[in-house]
């Protein structure tokens, strides 16, 4: 089931998340994961080529859509923080969230992690997260937060006159949702509700 959490939730858990993070690759993977809105399998085999710091843009392509498209995604100062942070300290593995060599990081490292953290939330549950807060908070036009979803929208004729990928009319979106999960930006706040012992 993929459980999502209240975006209220999100700037309290980021601020947990932060506390596990030393040395901790799934942990930042998490963060950078619900900054872009991103899936699961989308930032686990992030490639530092796919990476372009100077346009703060992640391109991947489209053998790695769910929708068979290729996708960029405008990152915040934040996504960039934590990507300049494992730079630092890449090696030869091309995975930006390197797991074993030549490998990225498990499939079920952010699972685990959020086992450990006693959160009843999934890393997909997110992204719900992050599309609530676009309608309750951010007030973005559907289309353009669907698209920072990379869903796709309309018929296949409105997609194939439509080719706009809406990068630049994203990317205030992505940095409010940077803003807002990193706390600066958020009222209210309620921790997750922790997951019951079994």
């Amino acid at each position: 089931m993929r459980r999502g959490a209240r975006h209220a939730d999100a700037p309290e858990f980021v601020k947990r998340l932060r506390t596990v993070q030393a040395d901790n690759t799934a942990a930042l993977a998490l963060e950078f994961l619900i900054l872009t809105a991103t899936r699961t399998s989308e930032t686990l085999n992030a490639t530092w080529d796919e990476i372009d710091f100077e346009n703060a843009v992640w391109t991947f392509p489209a053998s790695r859509m769910k929708t068979n498209d290729a996708f960029s995604v405008p990152l915040s100062d934040r996504a960039i923080d934590i990507l300049r942070a494992l730079e630092a300290k890449r090696g030869k593995n091309p995975f930006v969230f390197a797991g074993r060599p030549q490998r990225p990081l498990s499939n079920m490292a952010l699972a685990m992690l959020l086992r450990r953290m006693n959160v009843a939330v999934t890393a997909h549950g997110f992204r719900t997260s992050f599309r609530t807060w676009c309608s309750d908070v951010a007030h973005a036009e559907f289309e353009v937060a669907e698209q920072c979803l990379s869903h796709r929208v309309g018929s296949a004729v409105s997609r194939a006159y439509n080719r706009t990928s809406m990068l630049e009319r994203r990317r205030p979106i992505m940095t409010a949702w940077a803003t807002y999960v990193c706390g600066s930006d958020a009222d209210n706040v309620v921790p997750f509700r922790a997951v019951a012992s079994e």
